[in-house]
């Protein structure tokens, strides 16, 4: 890589860096929100309450000079409450002005996505596809940078709104926050505390948002050779066609991934060997995003949950079986 390049990527490490000195244990998860931005996508975070989730895109929005609007997703959100809406004005020049909702940022913190009914997590849907949204018959452009990071808890199902498929494919990546280890826990409990004693308040040097743009388009130039192509093609394929790889794999997938699948793991494929200081490919870079741009895009069937799969056991199995050409 060039000078420039390097230097880009120097900014993005800082960037992570910062970052875990905030979330501690959680350096995957601060990897993936910095690889799913630089991408130009959309996450969905899993994880149980406390682990930092919120935290995350705080800390990005505070390194960053980025807007960040929260919106806690609750069963009486309305569509508007996201998206805006036109507010009448008597005597002025026009009589219905266009009021933006929290939509408008750069960063959106969708809080707990599935306890808002379906016509609320729509609303989402052309804002996280086509970075706009449209009201009352007229289109308002969201602001570039754009990245959504909805959360949700895996555990408490009571009064929630599962997502439709069509929802779930629209997440570039599905994350799931694990506990931190003894060690990072006892860091944290320091990091806390610290953070609660009374001193001044550093100045807090933030990075070029800049930067993202300039790493956008130094991925769009990591190379992608045939045979990556096909194989990123072949497990996708594997997922549609699994009787054709795998008995217990034809057993647990009922419906295969979309074509937004291939397209998402090889943008990721791609952000993982820039993020390494590569600008091609390889094996390995697809194989360590796989999980995350594909658990929530593959349908598992009765057979499954009764086995007790889930969709990280099915993309294993998948790597396992679908060899590089």
């Amino acid at each position: 890589m060039s000078n420039i390049e390097n230097n880009t990527l120097s900014q993005i490490n800082l960037l992570a860096e910062r970052m875990n000195g905030t979330i501690i244990g959680q350096e995957l998860v601060v990897r993936r929100i910095i690889a799913c931005l630089l991408a130009d996508g959309n996450m969905l975070l899993e994880g149980l309450p406390g682990l930092a989730k919120t935290r995350a895109i705080n800390s990005l929005a505070k390194f960053m000079d980025l807007g960040l609007s929260r919106v806690q997703f609750t069963p009486d959100l309305l569509p508007s409450d996201v998206t805006g809406t036109e507010i009448y004005q008597p005597g002025g020049e026009e009589a219905f002005v266009f009021q933006k909702g929290p939509i408008f940022n750069n960063l959106i913190l969708a809080d707990e996505i599935n306890r808002a009914p379906a016509k609320v997590q729509a609303a989402l849907l052309e804002a996280m596809q086509e970075r706009q949204v449209t009201v009352a018959g007229t289109t308002h452009q969201l602001p570039a940078p754009f990245f959504v990071m909805a959360t949700q808890n895996p555990i408490e199902q009571e009064g929630t709104y599962p997502l439709p498929e069509a929802q779930m494919d629209r997440f570039l990546l599905h994350v799931n926050v694990e506990y931190p280890s003894p060690e990072d826990e006892l860091k944290v409990l320091r990091l806390v505390r610290s953070e609660s004693a009374p001193r001044n308040k550093e100045k807090v040097e933030k990075i070029d948002p800049q930067v993202i743009a300039d790493a956008r388009a130094q991925i769009n130039e990591v190379q992608v050779a045939e045979n990556i192509e096909k194989y990123i093609v072949d497990i996708i394929t594997a997922t549609r066609q699994p009787e054709k790889y795998d008995e217990d794999l034809a057993r647990w997938i009922e419906v295969g991934a979309s074509p937004r699948a291939t397209i998402g793991l090889e943008n990721m494929g791609r952000v993982n060997a820039w993020m390494e200081g590569r600008d091609y490919v390889t094996v390995e870079d697809i194989r360590a995003v796989a999980h995350d741009v594909l658990r929530h895009r593959i349908s598992l069937s009765y057979e499954a949950n009764a086995d007790r799969k889930s969709g990280n056991d099915i993309v294993d199995l998948l790597l396992r079986k679908v060899a590089v050409s």
